[in-house]
């Protein structure tokens, strides 16, 4: 899992399960450019890898817009050198039945947890192209096989699933390789807002019982970033402690 000499976007990763793949990419040695709409948050995550003794910087963007990717990636790689790995993490979860869904909040799911991947991934290839290699991971759901109150979120993420697979079969000519990873029940920040009760539902449901660690979902990232994935492309890996086949019973 030697990153040495490689150069690495990862979006949405100034906290959580984000920030868990930059600094897990950062320990193998990679270069890593740390995007985040939040530009102070982006500083801290990056001055706290740099204070670890690893290589990292920070990026504002908002990858909802094209020119804010083609402008991070341009920034990674005239600081550190031709992009190697972007990690498509951003994303957002807005919850609601579908007779209360507003077009704002479905336009907004869409346009972060969608369009972004479709943005950075498209600024990110065209110099992949070039190069004929590269890694791009998008960080898809569980929830895009479906759950209740999640019509947006989970219709976003199965487009990622989808645009994972045909950007695969389309770009594996010029050596770059497109996977996803599905995390369930994730210990994250926005997972601790949860009241006590719904956390306890959420792990009734869960098989192993358990909630997984934002390392889980880095090291599977690993995997797929690293020469150890180069021949694997196209595919989605559940981090999921099983929820994916089946919830339990309460």
């Amino acid at each position: 899992m030697n990153l040495r000499g490689k150069t690495a976007v990862v979006t949405g990763a100034a906290q959580g399960i984000g920030l868990a793949i930059a600094t897990e990419l950062a320990a193998q040695g990679a270069a890593v450019t740390i995007a985040d709409r939040s530009a102070d948050g982006a500083e801290r995550a990056a001055a706290a890898l740099t204070a670890a003794g690893h290589t990292a910087a920070a990026a504002a963007a908002d990858i909802t817009s094209a020119t804010d990717a083609d402008a991070m990636v341009a920034a990674a790689e005239e600081r550190y050198g031709p992009l190697d790995i972007l990690v498509n993490n951003a994303g957002i979860s807005i919850n609601g039945a579908l007779r209360k869904l507003t077009d704002e909040d479905w336009n907004r799911t869409i346009a972060v947890n969608l369009t972004g991947v479709m943005n950075c991934s498209r600024a990110a290839a065209r110099g992949m192209i070039g190069r004929r290699s590269g890694r791009i991971v998008n960080i898809a759901s569980r929830a895009w096989l479906g759950w209740f109150g999640q019509s947006a979120y989970a219709a976003s993420k199965g487009g990622v699933v989808s645009f994972t697979r045909s950007t695969a079969i389309e770009l594996a000519r010029y050596g770059i390789t497109v996977n996803a990873i599905a995390p369930g029940l994730i210990d994250t920040p926005l997972i601790r807002n949860e009241t006590p009760e719904v956390m306890e539902r959420l792990l009734a449901a869960q098989p192993t019982g358990v909630i997984g660690k934002p390392e889980d979902v880095a090291w599977a990232v690993s995997y797929f970033a690293g020469p150890a994935g180069g021949s694997t492309t196209g595919q989605l890996l559940y981090v999921c402690g099983g929820k994916s086949l089946y919830t339990r019973p309460s």
